[in-house]
């Protein structure tokens, strides 16, 4: 990714990299990538001009039948190489536009992100915001799972589970992380050291920076891979890059890789521990030698905003029923609204490894990976904003784990929303804070709510869960 690169550019580069076809890519309103692919014979300076059209109506979140053309045009600064794909394969990711009116469509995720730094540019208060989301997933050998009218069930085997320390039937050779302890022991307790090593060289080689991979806490895979900072819009562009290139390679070497929050019971679920930062004129705005932590008036105002708006960022940030299973004490998750320097058991925390002024950032560690980034990434920014426009205070930093807290103490702190329908009803009665200069819409916000509380609140409070056979089968 290249953010100088012309249309003349990525047709040069297409054929210097014998690319045989090019893959168009856009994200729905939930936040998965979709995409077709031309003849590479197609990549003409004509496509970036006039784009290429596609049926809206077949996009989660979209156009209704009657309504369906609409258009894509690639983002000639987004080109990579595909790593993932044998057929020589240059990808692009493009904007939708409405073919009648020939403006940005209102519900295209990017352009919503596109809006808020844009926003965040004339708004006077900064002009770049930096972006560090620390995605966690898990890596299995298989996954089975069905749901259907007379019966409902998951099962996940991975060679690394804990669970399989007394497995006969085939070499056993042991050496397998305990629940909780998966973070950091050398191979072959850490099985997956090569696998996420190829994941590192496959995302260098579609452009992704990486800093730092390494074993989760969880048993059974759990993985972290960090790429560093960048834009808003690049970020979240980098995002579902990184998701498909993880989820490629595993497929490639025979595992299969999830981001969903929580996927086994009583371990650690996977974050999105999201790092963030403004600036100005190439100053760093958090950072005051005289602050708490070393945090800027402007800062601790941005923490206060993003506090004060946290159950409906959430509704973005967190954004899935399987997400509520990891908001919960105890497994590493953050659910108390509060913010501390060092504190992991804090919902913000305020990183200590560097007094550099440039390393001053906040760490936002409630969302998770299965978050649509541009829409997310968005809302967190503008709720900051919002601090810093009314100067909201956040409470007082607390130092001790939250968790320990009791009587008076523990009242003092409120606690994260506890499911995605209190994320929603969250979303619906505080969104003035989004809608500040046109960066979300009503409609973007009224569909989104509508999509997720009929697509997947309801068909998951519909129908019965394993373990209610478990508690109420004799009953």
């Amino acid at each position: 990714m290249d953010p100088a690169a012309t249309p003349q550019d990525v047709i040069r580069r297409a054929s210097e990299a014998g690319s045989q076809f090019v893959d168009l890519r856009f994200t729905d309103l939930p936040g998965s990538w979709q995409h077709f692919s031309i003849p590479v014979k197609e990549l003409t300076e004509g496509l970036f001009e006039e784009g290429i059209g596609f049926d809206g109506s077949s996009i989660r979140g979209f156009q209704k039948i009657h309504e369906s053309d609409m258009l894509l045009f690639p983002d000639a600064a987004s080109a990579f190489v595909d790593p993932c794909l044998e057929v020589p394969t240059l990808s692009l990711i493009c904007d939708v536009r409405d073919p009648v009116t020939g403006q940005p469509y209102s519900r295209d995720p990017r352009f919503v992100a596109r809006k808020a730094a844009a926003h965040l540019s004339t708004s006077g208060i900064a002009d770049a915001s930096y972006w560090g989301p620390e995605l966690e997933f898990y890596i299995f050998n298989s996954v089975r799972f069905d749901q259907n009218a007379h019966e409902g069930y998951y099962h996940i085997d991975s060679d690394e589970g804990i669970w399989n320390s007394g497995r006969n039937g085939s070499d056993n050779l042991g050496f397998r992380p305990r629940h909780k302890e998966g973070y950091f022991p050398v191979p072959p307790v850490d099985q997956l050291q090569d696998l996420r090593s190829r994941i590192v060289l496959a995302l260098a080689d579609a452009g992704i920076d990486i800093e730092v991979h390494h074993h989760e806490v969880g048993t059974a895979g759990q993985t972290e891979i960090d790429m560093r900072f960048g834009s808003l819009v690049r970020t979240a562009d980098q995002v579902l890059l990184y998701k498909y290139v993880v989820r490629n390679v595993c497929r490639q070497h025979g595992y299969t890789a999830t981001f969903m929050p929580k996927p086994l019971f009583g371990d650690n679920g996977s974050g999105m521990h999201t790092h963030q930062s403004l600036w100005k004129d190439g100053v760093p705005l958090f950072y005051d030698k005289n602050g708490y932590a070393l945090f800027s008036d402007l800062g601790r105002w941005y923490i206060g905003g993003l506090l004060r708006h946290a159950p409906a960022v959430l509704a973005f940030a967190a954004p899935t029923t399987n997400s509520y299973r990891r908001l919960v004490p105890g497994y590493e998750a953050p659910i108390k609204l509060a913010y501390s320097a060092r504190n992991r058991s804090a919902c913000i925390r305020i990183p200590t490894y560097s007094n550099s002024p440039k390393a001053r950032r906040l760490e936002f560690r409630s969302p998770d990976p299965t978050c649509n980034p541009y829409l997310a990434f968005s809302a967190m920014l503008m709720a900051g904003l919002d601090g810093i426009a009314n100067k909201i205070e956040p409470p007082a930093p607390i130092e001790a784990d939250l968790y320990e807290l009791e009587g008076e103490d523990a009242e003092k702190v409120r606690d994260l929303p506890g499911s995605l329908p209190e994320v929603l009803d969250a979303l619906e009665d505080d969104h003035d804070f989004l809608l500040k200069g046109g960066v979300f819409t009503e409609d973007v916000i009224d569909t989104y709510i509508a999509y997720k509380r009929e697509r997947e609140v309801d068909p998951v409070a519909l129908r019965p869960h394993p373990y209610e056979f478990y508690l109420y089968y004799d009953a």
